[in-house]
């Protein structure tokens, strides 16, 4: 049997990042696919710190495991919290929080307060469940897969890239450090946010860090939309979408350049690597979902997410498995110029 290698880019977005969960739950049930390196994001991050501990601690099996683990205590987190949907949301079939009291208060005491007010006490309850999640001991010195975790550092504006042996919770929390929620994360006597702001997933260090020529994008954030937003919240959900792909845009349309100059002889392709760049997505299914949805961790939510990712991972291998290690499978100056 051939076994192709690949990189992954994932993407952050909050409960979203249980779409990934399914994508890379139906990879890990293909022997025909080696994952090398992971570049991730915010829950992208965090589900490459899962990934990677499990791999290291029990190989496929074992990782889609510890992904299932995961996200199941994220949800035991959440269950008691405020932030749920509300009956109309529940009975209008959506999960979206629109609805939600509390959520209508939260989304007012962030504008109006900053997590240095309102959570003086800087609690996260994200830590504790990392720390349930992942052997951190371990993952420093597991090689089973290269990591690649991107935050944002506060004061420079620029992205810092932690890789293999450097990967704690206070990076995993820092990828995923949300200005207007918590109060910035500090590593190493720097302070960082989100990592999504400047790399929403960094693509460049799978290409200067890793053998593999593929790299495959898992998308989360939808790229466009049907109609222009009228309402406030729609206005801030599409913002919120934007910028948060603005960074892969850039690196995408880098890539085309560099991969025409190369194509056109004008760059030796001794010296330059030639990326074979894959795509998947469910922008469709994943456009209905508004940026409350992204707070939203109930387990059937969670599950409804995770069946999305294995249906185009699915799809994606019947499709394009042939094609790794030989093409591109998207237009990159079609989608992105």
């Amino acid at each position: 049997m051939s076994v192709k290698r690949i990189n992954l880019a994932l993407q952050g977005g909050g409960a979203h990042g249980a779409y990934t969960w399914g994508v890379l739950d139906r990879l890990l049930e293909d022997d025909r696919i080696e994952v090398e390196a992971i570049s991730g994001t915010s829950a992208g991050a965090m589900n490459a710190a899962v990934f990677a501990d499990g791999m290291g601690r029990g190989g496929r099996d074992e990782a889609r495991r510890a992904l299932e683990a995961f996200w199941r205590n994220i949800s035991q987190a959440a269950q008691y919290g405020p932030l749920q949907p509300s009956a109309f949301d529940r009975a209008t079939a959506g999960w979206n929080l629109d609805h939600s009291t509390a959520f209508v208060a939260f989304d007012m005491l962030t504008r109006m307060l900053s997590p240095y007010q309102f959570n003086p006490m800087n609690y996260n309850p994200l830590r504790r469940v990392l720390e349930n999640s992942v052997d951190f001991k371990r993952l420093e010195g597991c090689r089973a897969v290269k990591l690649f975790i991107s935050a944002s550092n506060v004061k420079t504006g620029k992205v810092r890239v932690f890789k293999s042996g450097e990967i704690t919770p206070d990076v995993l929390l820092a990828s995923a450090c949300l200005p207007f929620l918590f109060q910035a994360v500090t590593v190493e006597g720097e302070p960082y946010w989100d990592g999504g702001y400047m790399g929403n997933p960094a693509i460049f260090p799978l290409i200067y860090g890793a053998e593999a020529a593929d790299v495959v994008i898992v998308q989360v954030n939808p790229l466009g939309c049907d109609r222009v937003p009228t309402t406030a919240a729609e206005i801030m959900n599409r913002l919120n979408e934007i910028s948060f792909n603005s960074s892969l845009m850039r690196e995408m349309r880098a890539i085309a350049f560099v991969t025409d100059l190369i194509d056109e002889g004008k760059l030796d392709n001794n010296q330059y690597k030639r990326v074979n760049v894959h795509w998947i997505e469910a922008e469709q299914r994943m456009r209905g979902l508004g940026v409350s949805s992204k707070l939203n961790a109930r387990m059937d939510f969670l599950l409804h997410l995770k069946e999305i990712g294995r249906d185009v991972a699915e799809s994606w291998l019947a499709s394009h498995f042939d094609a790794i290690g030989q093409r591109s499978t998207i237009d990159i100056k079609e989608k992105f110029l």
